[in-house]
C-alpha cells in the first residue's frame, strides 16, 4: 500500500467516525433511545451484512429502518410477508408489453420491491419457504435471476428482516441455514419509562423533525471497501476463531456445560462475521486496527442465531444468550 494511499484511508476513517456522530444525532431527532441497535445497524450495513430484528410490534423498528435510509439517502422497500406471498412478489414478474407503433408483443421484466438498498422484509417468517427462498438468494448473491436473465441488484444492498417473538402460529421458522446468512440477530427490547414518556409525548403533538442526509450509496460503497482493508492482528483473529470453536460440543476442551446443552455450534461464517464486525466498529471508532473487545462486543449478535440448543437447555430454561455470555465471562482477555 503507498504511502498516499494509506493516508487517503485514515482521512476516511476520521471522516467516517466525524460521520457516525452525525447519523446517530440525525436518527435520535426521529427515535428515541436504540442507540445500541442503531450502532450495530451500521456496523452490519458498513460490513455488508444483513440483521435479523427480533421484537413485539409497537417498537418502531420499521420507522429506524426508514430514517436510517434516508439519512444516508439510500432507496428503501418495505415487504410485508404473508402466507400468501410469492417469490415473485419480491423479485419482480415479467409482463407482455405491445408496441402500439409495429403491434409486436414483447415481455418486459418489471423490478420488485427487491430492488432497493435497504429492504425491510417484516415478519419474514410468516411466508412459505420458497418465498423465504427468493429473498434469501438476493442476499447471498446481490443479483435476481429471472427465465433466465440476471439482474443485478444495488449496491449497498442491505437486507432487514424482522420477526415477532410472540405469535409462532401459522409461521414458518427459517432454516438454521438460512438464519447462518444474516450477519447479526439483533432483539430490540422495550423503551426505558424515560424513553417512553418522551415518545409519547413527541409522537402525539404536531410537532415533526426533518432529518438531514449525511453519507450516499457511493460513500457507503467506498466505507464497505475500506472496511476489507483494515488489517487485523493474528491475536485478534485467533480469539474470534476461538470463541467460535467454543460452541461446538464435539470439539475438544470445550466447557462441560456446552456438550451439556448445545447440540450444534456455530459454524466458519461465525468467526468471520466476528472479524468483519469488530473491524467495523474500529474503523466507526477513529482505530485503526481492532481490538479483542471489539470481537467481544460483536459476539452476541452474531452468535445468538447460529447456536442450536438441545433439549437438556430448554428443560432447564438456559437460552443461547445466556450460554454466550458465560463464554464470554470466562474467556475474557486482554486487549491486543
Amino acid at each position: 500500500m503507498s504511502e498516499h494511499t494509506a493516508a487517503r484511508d485514515l482521512e476516511t476513517v476520521e471522516r467516517l467516525k466525524e460521520a457516525q456522530q452525525r447519523i446517530v444525532q440525525e436518527i435520535a431527532k426521529v427515535i428515541v433511545g436504540q442507540q445500541e441497535i442503531v450502532e450495530q445497524l451500521l456496523i452490519a450495513l458498513l460490513s455488508g451484512g444483513h440483521c435479523l430484528l427480533i421484537g413485539v410490534p409497537g417498537l418502531a423498528k420499521t420507522l429506524l429502518i426508514s430514517t436510517l435510509a434516508r439519512v444516508l439517502d439510500l432507496k428503501f422497500n418495505r415487504i410485508q410477508f404473508t402466507p400468501d406471498l410469492m417469490p415473485s412478489d419480491i423479485t419482480g414478474t415479467e409482463v407482455i408489453e405491445e408496441d402500439i407503433s409495429t403491434g409486436r408483443k414483447v415481455f418486459k421484466f418489471v423490478k420488485g420491491p427487491v430492488f432497493a438498498n435497504i429492504v425491510l422484509a417484516d415478519e419474514i417468517n410468516r411466508t412459505p419457504p420458497k418465498t423465504q427462498a427468493a429473498l434469501l438468494q438476493a442476499m447471498q448473491e446481490h443479483e435476481v435471476t429471472v427465465s433466465g436473465q440476471t439482474f443485478k441488484l444495488d449496491e449497498p444492498f442491505f437486507v432487514l428482516a424482522t420477526q415477532n417473538p410472540i405469535e409462532q402460529e401459522g409461521t414458518y421458522p427459517l432454516p438454521e441455514a438460512q438464519l447462518d446468512r444474516f450477519m447479526f440477530n439483533l432483539w430490540i427490547d422495550y423503551p426505558s419509562a424515560e424513553e417512553e414518556k418522551k415518545i409519547v409525548d413527541c409522537t402525539t403533538s404536531a410537532y415533526s423533525q426533518e432529518v438531514r442526509e449525511v453519507l450516499d450509496a457511493e460513500e457507503i460503497v467506498q466505507l464497505q471497501r475500506l472496511v476489507r482493508k483494515v488489517p487485523v492482528s493474528d491475536y485478534v483473529i485467533a480469539s474470534a476463531v476461538d470463541l467460535v470453536r467454543k460452541t461446538r460440543p464435539n470439539e475438544n476442551g470445550v466447557p462441560l456445560y456446552i456438550r451439556e446443552w448445545v447440540e450444534w455450534g456455530a459454524g466458519p461464517r461465525a468467526s468471520q462475521y466476528l472479524i468483519l464486525g469488530a473491524k467495523t466498529r474500529a474503523v466507526l471508532d477513529g482505530r485503526p486496527t481492532p481490538a479483542v473487545e471489539d470481537v467481544r462486543t460483536v459476539a452476541m449478535p452474531v452468535l445468538r442465531h447460529r447456536i442450536v440448543t438441545n433439549f437438556n437447555a430448554e428443560a432447564e430454561g438456559v437460552d443461547t444468550a445466556q450460554i454466550i455470555q458465560r463464554l464470554l465471562e470466562e474467556t475474557g482477555g486482554k486487549n491486543t
